[in-house]
């Protein structure tokens, strides 16, 4: 088992040639693709995705993800436009050599039960998962707050109940936390088989705070663990939030994210898993 270490590389500045220069000071040859220069993925134009794709060439990293905002939209809000967004992301993610794109599963009315709207999300994430499969693409669901798929149990529920290959699940041990969720103990059994991605960051149970892998009660170690003894050799991807975080991303500066990334490296260290 060798994972391979990536991030969201906006944490660290706006600015790409600053995003590159701290992974490269990290030996981090991969990132994932939320924003540039302050505008989303989603919303690039033709000669910026032609500038961001030049820019990592030139540097020699690549895009392990498109850490899009699909999906993040109300459970109310028209379709058709999410599924135009859709395929504009999937667009990029082909011009960029990735096949994994991040989704949500869409924000669930403050206070109705999340149940009652199975149906409708399902049908929904179907709609994005049939673009995704028709270019060759797979859909990484994120655990997230207030959307439906904030519980280990309809996380898993919803990949299979979409029932496509192109929907599958990517880990968020922070955002199960701040949901009151064990992340090993409660969601890894359950959405381990369903499993092609990692994104890292931690988080203190008491207070919700958002803190370096390894400090805080996401059972980090225990989930890495797991993943090594498993055989699992695909992306980890740093998103430590360790300045601000917010419903649509968040930000920690160049030192915030090295801290992030030595602290990930050094528990992988101490667990003898192979990162490149």
């Amino acid at each position: 088992m060798t994972v391979t270490l990536s991030g969201f590389a906006d944490e660290i500045s706006a600015d790409p040639r600053a995003q590159l220069a701290t992974l490269a000071a990290e030996s981090i040859t991969h990132l994932e693709l939320r924003s540039a220069w302050s505008v989303n993925v989603a919303d690039f134009t033709a000669a910026q995705l032609a500038e961001f794709r030049a820019l990592t060439g030139d540097a020699g990293v690549r895009v392990s993800a498109i850490g899009s905002p699909i999906g993040k939209i109300p459970v109310s809000a028209p379709l058709g436009p999410e599924l135009d967004r859709m395929r504009r992301v999937a667009a990029t993610a082909r011009e960029l050599g990735t096949t994994i794109v991040r989704v949500f599963s869409f924000f669930i009315p403050p206070g109705e039960p999340p149940g009652q709207y199975r149906s409708e999300v399902t049908d929904r994430m179907a709609a994005l998962a049939a673009i995704a499969a028709g270019e060759g693409l797979v859909l990484a669901h994120e655990n997230e707050k207030e959307i439906f798929g904030d519980t280990p149990d309809r996380c898993a529920d919803l990949i299979t109940a979409v029932g496509f290959p192109a929907l599958r699940a990517t880990f968020d041990a922070a955002n199960f936390v701040q949901c009151g969720v064990r992340p090993f103990t409660s969601a890894y059994g359950l959405l381990r088989p369903h499993l092609v991605y990692l994104q890292v960051k931690d988080a203190i149970a008491a207070t919700g705070e958002v803190v370096p892998a390894g400090e805080g009660d996401g059972q980090v170690r225990e989930t890495l663990v797991a993943l090594r003894d498993s055989g699992f050799d695909g992306f980890m991807s740093l998103e430590p939030h360790l300045v601000t975080a917010g419903r649509f991303g968040g930000f920690s500066g160049p030192g915030a994210f090295t801290t992030a990334a030595r602290a990930l490296k050094s528990l992988l260290d101490e667990l003898a898993i192979p990162w490149r």
